[in-house]
């Protein structure tokens, strides 16, 4: 379902800059994405004036290291709180200290809460600098924008990354100067007066968007209680033989894709070795690259176990179940995945070492300090994922005399090869846990005559 509600072009230069230029405003239609609260990302050279001049008498955003996206969330005081890969608990950030904050990694986000009226509408992320972004970072902001539900792009120069944005389904919000846009315009005057009307636009559009998501997402869903009958024909369809091969031939296809992503990590490492940031620069390029690499194995995963959880029980059931059943379904078999772990949280970790290793940490804050923007509802069937890379990596390349690419070209071939094993291995454990669980309950299920989740 997508809520229509105009574009947005608006500019500005980065702070210190001199002159301030209008900002213009166009909406584009967004595609809702039911459960995440409504945020809106700014993006682009002018980000940070745009991003102030929102906040208004809240101060300026803080300064941070970049690559890291700072999310700016209501709050009754001033605090901000860093998110390390590697930590199971948010730490304190420093908004007076060094730019790094104090970390010997950076942070892949950082939380700032503010007394700012505007913030009960919508979250506001501030991205990196776009122009900045490399293949893995673009795609970490596609997953973020994609999941806020909109972007405010304000600078000067075209970007291929809005272009995909927009083509993503999300609202875009365009800041430029210069003359009237086609669509409905926003003027908010060169020195950022008249930001208030821009304000009301964004709180517009977040209106729209919420009811939109919420439409999408009833609280009360079709078959959500009640009895559920199972077809007729149930034991002879072969849906336990069919479920086998559905887990089997999942994993085996999203292993394969992996690696071959992997693969191609390893290649553009090499690359940035020989040619980019050098052995320095490694392990901000091979952070990302481990984070792009999580993103799509957990996509691919998820979509995977939905066809599978959908095909499954079209089988048993007759027929294409309502949401409701589905949801139920769903819920009792990520309860009994998650059980097969015994003790230990299943949500996992996986962390690269200063010798090329992979360490696994588990536990879903663990995996909460890896995202650029948290996720505030899940409804996955398979428990939460993350890679990156521990902050001895950051210590080790550090170091003036690990320069030696030979050293680097070495070290990053066993760290991609030593996060392929791990990750491999844990997608042929998710689909095998998968396919023990719905069996199970659908066996179960098929003996009663009735669905009993």
């Amino acid at each position: 379902m997508a809520a229509a509600v105009g574009v947005v072009d608006s500019v500005g230069a980065e702070p210190g800059a001199e002159g301030r230029r209008g900002i213009r405003l166009r909406v584009d239609p967004v595609q809702s994405v039911p459960d995440e609260p409504t945020a809106v990302v700014v993006a682009g050279s002018g980000r940070g004036l745009l991003l102030d001049a929102l906040l208004g008498a809240s101060g300026p955003a803080p300064d941070l290291p970049e690559g890291a996206y700072l999310v700016v969330r209501p709050g009754l005081r001033v605090a901000a709180w860093a998110y390390v890969p590697g930590a199971r608990l948010p730490q304190p950030y420093d908004l007076a200290g060094p730019r790094s904050g104090g970390f010997v990694r950076p942070p892949r986000r950082v939380e700032l809460s503010l007394p700012d009226p505007l913030l009960r509408h919508f979250t506001l992320i501030r991205a990196p600098d776009m122009s900045t972004l490399d293949m893995a970072g673009g795609r970490i902001l596609l997953d973020v924008v994609r999941r806020a539900g909109a972007m405010v792009y304000a600078g000067d120069d075209e970007s291929d990354l809005v272009t995909r944005v927009a083509e993503s389904g999300a609202a875009v919000f365009r800041a430029v100067p210069g003359e009237e846009v086609e669509g409905r315009v926003f003027d908010v005057g060169p020195d950022m007066a008249d930001v208030a009307r821009l304000r009301r636009a964004l709180v517009e559009w977040a209106g729209a968007e919420a009811l939109a998501r919420a439409s999408a997402n009833p609280p009360m869903l079709p078959g959500a209680y009640g009895t559920v009958r199972v077809t007729g024909g149930a034991h002879e369809s072969g849906w336990a033989e069919r479920l086998d091969r559905a887990c089997v031939s999942a994993a085996h296809t999203v292993r394969q894709r992996l690696a071959i992503e992997l693969a191609n990590v390893h290649l553009r490492g090499v690359q940035e070795i020989v040619f980019g940031v050098g052995s320095a620069g490694l392990p901000d390029a091979l952070d990302r690259e481990m984070h792009a690499v999580s993103l799509r194995a957990v996509a691919e995963c998820d979509a995977a176990v939905d066809r599978i959880l959908d095909d499954a029980l079209t089988q048993v059931l007759g027929g294409i179940p309502p949401e409701g059943v589905r949801r139920r379904v769903a819920l009792a078999v990520r309860r009994e995945v998650a059980a097969e772990g015994g003790a230990s949280d299943p949500a996992r970790v996986l962390l690269v070492t200063s010798t090329g290793g992979v360490a696994t940490i588990t536990g879903t804050g663990a995996v909460t300090a890896l995202a650029a923007y948290r996720e505030e509802a899940d409804r996955a069937v398979l428990p939460p994922l993350g890679v990156g890379l521990s902050g001895a990596c950051y210590q080790y390349w550090a170091a003036p005399e690990r320069s030696d690419p030979g050293h680097t070209r070495s070290w990053l071939q066993q760290a991609v090869r030593g996060v392929e094993l791990e990750l491999l291995a844990e997608v042929s454990r998710r689909f095998e846990a998968v396919r023990r669980s719905l069996s199970a309950l659908l066996t179960e299920a098929v003996d009663h005559g009735i669905l009993l989740a």
